[in-house]
């Protein structure tokens, strides 16, 4: 009985990849393949025989508990004719959320179509809501290069993920706290000197 049940695993397996080869590809999204669930689940699991591309994922490092962050995940190289991805959050982690072209599914983000690259890269934006509770949540996101050529044959993938650090006193999700910061400070040298400059014409009058 067991050896049958895990024939029929192996058969689902097989199955997914028979329909991610067909002319559809997975162009309207899929969960369970962003590498969380182990490395061998990607999307590499299917899509072979490209050229690799490199995925990374854009955003704050460290956010408030239960602020809301916003990241990308980017696809450059490998065929490069259109793109597709899977974002999951670490079990401990907060709740993710679709950006423009991309939607939810089991909990993760996809894409609901095939992205075209535009200046060399295809960009995936979602959301992040960090949990209530400080800790370390982990991003996995995996993206795939396709050629668009209706089979799995000729694509390539790649797998990343970011470490989020959830602390009193960390970001709010926009980036713009230390930009603020660095505005000011640098503000502040013109007007030291106007004030140096303004007390030694009051000495020079005294003498």
């Amino acid at each position: 009985m067991r050896s049958y049940l895990a024939s029929l695993g192996v058969a689902g397996v097989v199955s997914a990849c028979l329909v991610s080869g067909s002319a559809f590809a997975n162009s309207m999204g899929i969960s369970g393949r962003s590498g969380k669930q182990g490395s061998s689940l990607t999307c590499a699991e299917c899509h072979t025989g490209g050229s690799a591309p490199t995925v990374t994922i854009e955003g704050p490092a460290t956010l408030a508990p239960g602020a809301t962050g916003n990241y990308t995940l980017v696809v450059r190289g490998g065929p490069a004719s259109g793109a597709g991805y899977n974002v999951a959050v670490s079990d401990n982690g907060g709740t993710l959320n679709p950006g423009t072209g991309s939607q939810k599914l089991s909990g993760e983000v996809t894409h609901k179509n095939i992205q075209a690259f535009s200046g060399g890269a295809a960009r995936f934006d979602f959301t992040l809501v960090a949990p209530s509770t400080p800790g370390t949540v982990t991003l996995y996101g995996a993206g795939n290069s396709v050629n668009e050529n209706g089979t799995d044959q000729g694509d390539a993938s790649a797998a990343t993920t970011l470490n989020v650090t959830v602390a009193t006193g960390g970001g709010n999700g926009d980036g713009g706290g230390d930009d603020g910061g660095g505005c000011a400070a640098a503000g502040g040298i013109p007007l030291l000197g106007a004030a140096l400059v303004l007390l030694g014409t009051r000495l020079r009058r005294r003498r």
